[in-house]
């Protein structure tokens, strides 16, 4: 889309203002011209098929997708003025180059670079450079931008020893702009030590350590994104996915990869990766915590390896008038020898018929005969043969071997004999056995040992790099889910050990990487806050002793005077005070709505009616978690069991006592507490008619 300049604000070339917003109209003039250029290719012409042709046509539509200007993004934000020509031998006279540094490559006509793609090496200093250490930058310049238009710029001299370090006002506000809609990308704020973990490379592993505002969720995507620039082939040939806790977030963070021009990342919940069987039922949490447990994946391996029965009978292959027979002891031998490879059960089962064919072929050749590879398949294939696989090594249903696990006392103490405990194994134990699968009231849990079992039979699809977000809340079964679908990639694991709010939480990331398969991953821990207001994460963290001993709490680099207030209700009504409650939240949320930006009303799961109730009895009009707000409605309702990863830029908490009494233990509830408090960007009013939890004073 084009975006003229204003008639009454004419280019004047001494004007460093309007010579920038020149360069961006003619920017965007530029993509205007690469995306009709990609419009209007002839593919005709260059394809073999019709399979060639459908897959070209979605390559090119995607490129032309991905060539969109956005009317409210900045197509750059930045600009690197080089000493000298990056690459260069630096000799005395060299001339410096200009970047102009944005979410995109775009080139002119003639093919030279308008705008440096954020990713691209020569990029990196706009992040990294600084006052100690220039990185041969003269002169980093920053843009600040109304909707579409340029309107501002701040210019940091990096190679003059004699101009202060500033904090830069335009990072901040970028930092603190509100935000209506989804999630955005952060290419224009990212840190140095983000950066860093940004462009680590695509062969290692890292597992980010960050609390509420650090930003880790962003450095996950933005790492995604980089990844997909320097290794582009690799991966679009193995496949990315970025794992969430829930649809929610998934739909909240769904266009941050777009609008840095990636279409092809995946996104998926962990249930949504170990979907075998449709999930109808629950466990309690004793139940949920022993299925979750790690030993499960022994007990189900030995519950598979039962199947296989050692050979009583001889194989005899009939072939023309000659009768070749393979005695049950060398059967024997065969099966034990795939057992000791330990090699997956449906593997072993389709090699099996080959080695009883190898070994008639064997007896063939000793009798003078010249058997080639053609023979040996079609014995393989014979009926004595098939009969005797089938009866040694039948194949297993996934599905209904769990079935008969949780159903049959008597089998799941024969696998979980030394692994679980009686009173564990009772614990898994389905009180009224189902009749079949399908009948079967499945609980998430279930699913994810089918999704182990589904493995033990054959090889899950491993992608080339894997996501895993709000990592702290799986199970050590959920891990292994996870890892199976990164076995020869790498992952980026993000989470914060305070805000593990399940029964099975993860101690400590060694444990869960050791679970994901990825114990040599570096662990990086993110200690800076941009997001939440110092005042806010430091109520939150009163916490911390309690929910994560030993965690540091997160130093926030922003200081918002006023940010915080926690208002205590009177108890108007004789019982509960929950009339008054609801009265002094509306008013909180009216107060919030006042603000530019969105607004998040977060409360106990169990508070959702009355205050549902409530909102629409004063006719104030609310989105559930996930929906996008707009101008006209930007109060999001939110239960605190889905406030993990959204943000909002004002959030009224209602009742922090519910919150804690809504889940099973203390310290659970006051992690689901600790997430509650840190949604907010730029203001929090706390509002109460209980008691306020003793850890917050």
């Amino acid at each position: 889309m084009d975006h003229p300049l204003d008639p009454s604000d004419p280019l004047d070339p001494s004007d460093p203002l309007a010579r920038e917003r020149a360069h961006l109209a003619a920017s965007r003039a530029a993509l205007r011209a690469m995306r009709e250029d990609a419009e209007a290719l002839d593919i005709r012409d260059v394809t073999a098929n019709w399979v060639n042709a459908a897959v070209l046509e979605r390559q090119l539509g995607e490129r032309i997708k991905s060539l969109a200007d956005l009317a409210h993004t900045p197509l750059f934000f930045g600009r690197l003025d080089y000493l000298h020509a990056p690459g260069a031998e630096q000799a005395e006279g060299a001339e410096g180059e200009q970047f102009y540094i944005g979410r995109r490559h775009v080139h002119d006509a003639d093919g030279d670079p308008m705008v440096i793609d954020w990713r691209a090496p020569v990029s990196q200093p706009f992040y990294r450079a600084s006052k100690k250490d220039p990185m041969d930058i003269a002169l980093r310049r920053r843009f600040g931008y109304t909707g579409g238009g340029l309107t501002a710029y701040e210019d940091e001299h990096l190679s003059d020893a004699t101009e202060a370090e500033q904090t830069s006002k335009l990072l901040q506000q970028e930092i603190e702009r509100p935000r209506v809609g989804p999630m955005r990308d952060i290419v224009a704020t990212i840190q140095p030590e983000q950066d860093e973990i940004v462009r680590s490379g695509l062969s290692g592993s890292v597992c980010v350590q960050g609390g509420p505002g650090t930003g880790k969720t962003a450095v996950g995507l933005h790492r995604v994104a980089y990844l997909l620039y320097a290794h582009r082939e690799r991966l679009a040939r193995t496949g990315t996915l970025v794992i969430g806790p829930n649809s929610s977030f998934l739909h909240y963070i769904e266009q941050v990869l777009p609008a840095l021009g990636e279409l092809e990342v995946k996104q998926a919940t962990v249930d949504d990766l170990v979907a075998h069987v449709e999930v109808r039922g629950t466990d309690d949490a004793a139940a949920a915590l022993v299925k979750g447990d790690a030993r499960m994946a022994e007990v189900l391996r030995k519950a598979v390896r039962s199947h296989v029965t050692p050979p009583t009978e001889p194989v005899v292959v009939v072939r023309g008038s000659r009768r070749w027979r393979i005695p049950a002891y060398e059967l024997e031998e065969l099966v034990q020898e795939l057992l000791a490879r330990d090699i997956r059960y449906g593997a072993a089962r389709d090699a099996l018929p080959q080695r009883i064919a190898h070994a008639v072929l064997v007896r063939m050749e000793e009798s003078g005969e010249a058997p080639d590879d053609r023979v040996q398949d079609a014995v393989a294939r014979n009926t004595a043969v098939k009969a005797a696989v089938k009866a040694v090594w039948p194949p297993v249903e996934p599905a209904k071997l769990v079935l008969r696990l949780l159903s049959d006392a008597a089998f799941l103490a024969a696998h979980a004999d030394g692994i679980l405990s009686e009173d564990e194994q009772r614990t898994i134990l389905w009180a009224k056995p189902a009749r079949s699968v399908k009948a079967a009231k499945w609980s998430a849990a279930d699913a994810v040992l089918i999704d182990e079992t589904t493995d033990l039979v054959s090889r899950t699809h491993s992608l080339g790099h894997v996501v895993l977000d709000e990592a702290q809340d799986l199970s050590p079964m959920q891990y292994r889910a996870v890892g199976r679908r990164c076995t020869t990639g790498s992952a980026t694991v993000l989470g914060d050990l305070a805000q593990g709010t399940t029964p099975w939480a993860t101690r400590s990331w060694a444990e869960a990487l050791g679970h994901l398969g990825k114990g040599s991953a570096v662990v990086e821990e993110l200690t800076a806050g941009f997001r939440v207001p110092r005042e806010v994460i430091a109520y939150a963290s009163r916490l911390l002793p309690d929910i994560a001993p030993g965690l540091a709490a997160v130093d926030s680099v922003r200081e918002s005077p006023g940010s915080l207030a926690v208002r205590e209700v009177p108890d108007t009504n004789g019982t509960d005070g929950a009339d008054g409650l609801d009265a002094a939240c509306l008013e909180a949320c009216a107060e919030s709505l006042r603000q530019e930006g969105s607004v998040g009303l977060i409360a106990a799961d169990a508070r959702i009616p009355a205050l549902t109730a409530a909102l629409t009895a004063a006719g104030i009009t609310y989105l559930s978690p996930g929906e996008e707000t707009t101008p006209d409605t930007r109060l999001t309702l939110v239960p605190a069991s889905l406030a993990k990863g959204l943000e909002y830029d004002y959030v009224v908490l209602d009742e922090p006592a519910a919150v804690v009494d809504g889940e099973p233990d203390e310290r659970t509830g006051l992690r689901r507490l600790y997430v509650a408090l840190t949604r907010a960007v730029s203001g929090l009013i706390v509002v109460h008619s209980a008691g306020l939890p003793a850890q917050l004073g």
